[in-house]
């Protein structure tokens, strides 16, 4: 299948968290642990939740990836509120961290499909290169330097802690201290079950231990038909040859020319675009313009719950971002704003020479103005019970 095309759903990494019921530690205190963890899986799991090593004293990583949901946003901003007064929006919309132990390091694939990476373009390399990232970004927890983050660390109630783990002398080394703390980010991430715990409903209807509903099996019948839903082509929905449960990415990148946002302040400068692979963040593929305006296909586990979907937030619920999806060449009006010349100016979050670059080909976005969408409003209704069957969490009886 050719790629920069699939799927259906892109919707809804950055590292910085989100609060709810695990409230920032505060200075000097330390908060409970998971002693089922290793000792570096301890530690990432204090910083995660330590709002102490921000600029502001009152970010951490929790506070945009909340683990009460789903370690994504408990807001609908379309970009979270950071900076050393907590006032400077961000560029994209926070996402999800969950399921990305399975990722791998950007690559290309033999068919030259781009795949990996973390972050939305895919820049960082590993989990920790992206929990690196907010700490020194001036719209999340806005450090000026890594200096200044171990800084704070040393007045952390772990630091003695850290000092034991990764040697008595590391905090005087600020760079290897640094990296010490995404490290342990990592580990964190990869050893927790909350960030990979495959409980959904969807889970325990795959181990036969719970049936769905009449409309969520017609759900999933839309959802993995390639003449309807299509959303197979990146979202996976069936178990790996080796009975792995599915991730519902296949973690490569699509173009999908989401209208642009004109709730990101950043938008307000016309000429400002966010090219996801091409840049702006990521610098080494800019000569690819064939591959600006794509972004990561995210999982689809847990999308119910999220209030924020595509890169840039431009659409706040589900219902509203599937409509997009199969309605965004039967009816552009809906979606995009008119030109000065009364045209629908289609795919306007992307200068004219990139728009060639959208995905138009595969299922459902090979339409055109005037036939009948993918799937009917009835469809999607039933493709929105589906969705609501990934979320974490589900109890069977005994």
């Amino acid at each position: 299948m050719p790629r920069l095309l699939p799927s259906l759903l892109i919707l809804a990494l950055s590292a910085c968290g989100g609060g709810g019921g695990n409230a920032p530690a505060a200075v000097g205190t330390a908060p409970v642990i998971d002693v089922a963890l290793s000792p570096a899986a301890q530690l990432g799991q204090q910083i995660f939740k330590d709002a102490s090593l921000s600029a502001s004293g009152k970010q951490s990583c929790a506070t945009c990836h909340n683990p009460d949901h789903a370690h994504a946003p408990d807001n609908a901003l379309a970009a979270q509120l950071g900076g050393i007064d907590g006032d400077v929006q961000g560029f994209r919309a926070a996402p999800s961290l969950r399921y990305l132990n399975q990722n791998t390091a950007f690559f290309f694939a033999k068919d030259g499909t781009p795949t990996g990476g973390f972050n939305r373009d895919g820049r960082a390399a590993s989990l920790a290169d992206q929990a690196g990232v907010p700490f020194l970004a001036a719209h999340e927890m806005a450090n000026a330097s890594k200096a200044d983050v171990v800084a704070h660390l040393k007045n952390a109630g772990y630091a003695a802690q850290f000092r034991a783990q990764f040697g008595a002398a590391i905090l005087d080394n600020p760079d290897q201290a640094f990296s010490r703390i995404g490290y342990a980010l990592q580990q964190y991430q990869m050893e927790d079950p909350e960030f990979h715990p495959f409980d959904s409903r969807y889970d325990a209807f795959l181990a036969g231990k719970t049936p769905l509903s009449a409309a969520e099996l017609r759900g999933l019948a839309l959802y993995n038909n390639p003449l309807k839903g299509n959303c197979i082509g990146c979202h996976t929905s069936a178990r790996g040859a080796d009975g792995s449960p599915p991730l519902f990415t296949d973690f490569s990148f699509d173009n999908l020319g989401v209208p642009r946002n004109r709730k990101l302040s950043a938008n307000a400068d016309p000429a400002y675009f966010d090219l996801g692979l091409c840049g702006p963040n990521r610098t080494d593929l800019a000569t690819r313009t064939d591959l600006c305006g794509a972004f990561r296909v995210p999982s689809l586990r847990n999308v119910a719950t999220r209030k924020a979907f595509f890169h840039n937030g431009a659409f706040d619920n589900l219902n509203d971002a599937l409509h997009f999806y199969v309605q965004r060449d039967t009816k552009p009006e809906l979606w995009y704003p008119r030109a000065a010349d009364g045209s629908v100016d289609k795919f306007n979050d992307l200068p004219p020479a990139y728009r060639a670059n959208v995905n138009t080909l595969e299922v459902p976005y090979n339409r055109q103005p005037g036939m009948e969408p993918a799937l009917s409003d009835s469809e999607i209704a039933d493709v929105i019970q589906f969705l609501g069957t990934l979320t974490d969490g589900y109890k069977t009886t005994p």
